[in-house]
């Protein structure tokens, strides 16, 4: 395993310990961070406009598109770590 690999399976298991939840524009950095870093550009149709959270996941997965995995993980692990302080 790479080490950059270990070091974003490490921020998926810091960020669960975070001591307080990050608001909702973090929350959905991160998420689109981790579906980037771990599946690559967004796929699928986007949802409609009554869910509104699935909708705003997509949107923010899909406004990373291009960027490669590596890069989606480092900041990934960047953000998790600017969390813990």
């Amino acid at each position: 395993m790479s080490d950059l690999k270990a070091l974003f399976e490490k921020a998926l298991a810091d960020s669960k310990l975070l001591t307080s939840k990050p608001d909702n524009s973090t929350l959905l950095q991160m998420y689109s961070l981790f579906k980037q870093g771990s599946v690559g550009d967004a796929t699928g149709e986007r949802p409609g406009f009554t869910d509104f959270i699935a909708r705003a996941k997509f949107d923010a997965w899909a406004g990373l598109k291009g960027k490669t995995q590596d890069a989606a993980q480092q900041a990934y692990i960047d953000l998790v770590e600017s969390l813990k302080k």
